[in-house]
């Protein structure tokens, strides 16, 4: 199982920017795959979650209304899209595998997630 995560870069305040989380080494969709950030001095938190058929999103309140994951199967690649970035979505951004089909509603849990990508880094800066 791997996942590959890519699209960081640098942006500015106010720009956009799409990831993409490349999987291989199981059925892309008979999994969910969330969205992982960790700012510099901070804990990992959960940004957003996609079920396996793509039916079902949910997003945390910090990104809610200006990302957008989406996936595509039969290209085995899960995206995040990130407009109207601000200075405190500056983080390594990773997407993992949970170990189930569907998101929890209730947020993002680390444990839930077995496999993880290295990470992609997305710097917002003027």
């Amino acid at each position: 199982v791997q996942l590959q995560a890519s699209g960081g870069g640098l942006v500015q305040p106010g720009g956009s920017l799409r990831l993409s989380c490349e999987v291989s080494g199981f059925t892309s969709g008979d999994y969910a795959i969330g969205w992982f950030r960790q700012a510099p001095g901070k804990e990992r938190e959960g940004v957003s979650c996609i079920r396996g058929s793509g039916s079902s999103t949910y997003y945390a309140d910090s990104v809610k209304g200006r990302f957008t994951i989406s996936r595509d199967n039969a290209k085995n690649t899960v995206y995040l899209q990130m407009n109207s970035l601000t200075p405190e979505d500056t983080a390594v951004y990773y997407c993992a595998k949970k170990s189930g089909y569907y998101c929890s509603l209730s947020g993002l849990r680390q444990a839930q997630y077995d496999y993880w990508g290295q990470g992609t880094l997305v710097t917002v800066s003027s």
